[in-house]
């Protein structure tokens, strides 16, 4: 495992075009770890109160007002692509689990483990079939209890 992590990460990853993406990764997984720390939070609050109370300072002016604006505008445009990030690692994690643990159930369907390739009207039209099933194993359930109920 370690032979194949350092392969992806290593020269051949760069001569490839691979490195940037590779940088990327590692860069957005930091920051993203960092900045869900209370400790980022509070940093965050820290500055928004020391711009706050030095607004007299500068008599609040536009020049002031515009810092703010400009600085909060910045980091969360950075951060939409940040969370986008992480929300797209995460996703792809519970796919493969998911994937996973659909292969190693005997009698799974096996194809649903890729469900997510699938497009709009085919995930729609396979949300419909199963709701169906859903809804007549319900109905079977309801027979069998109802039978049971009536013979005692």
């Amino acid at each position: 495992m370690a032979k194949a992590h350092k392969a992806r990460n290593g020269p051949a990853a760069a001569a490839n075009g691979n490195g940037g993406a590779q940088l990327f990764a590692r860069l957005a997984s930091r920051a993203a770890h960092f900045a869900g720390k209370p400790v980022t939070f509070l940093a965050a609050v820290a500055i928004v109160l020391g711009w706050a109370l030095s607004g007299p300072l500068f008599g609040f002016s536009d020049t002031w007002q515009l810092v703010i604006n400009t600085s909060t505008t910045i980091v969360t445009f950075l951060m939409v692509f940040l969370i986008q990030n992480t929300q797209n690692r995460d996703a792809l994690a519970v796919q493969l689990k998911l994937a996973e643990l659909i292969i190693a159930v005997h009698g799974a369907k096996n194809d649903i483990a890729t469900v997510e390739d699938l497009s709009e009207e085919e995930l729609e039209q396979l949300h419909e079939r199963y709701r169906a099933r859903a809804e007549e194993t319900l109905a079977h359930l309801q027979r069998r209890r109802g039978g049971l109920t009536q013979a005692d």
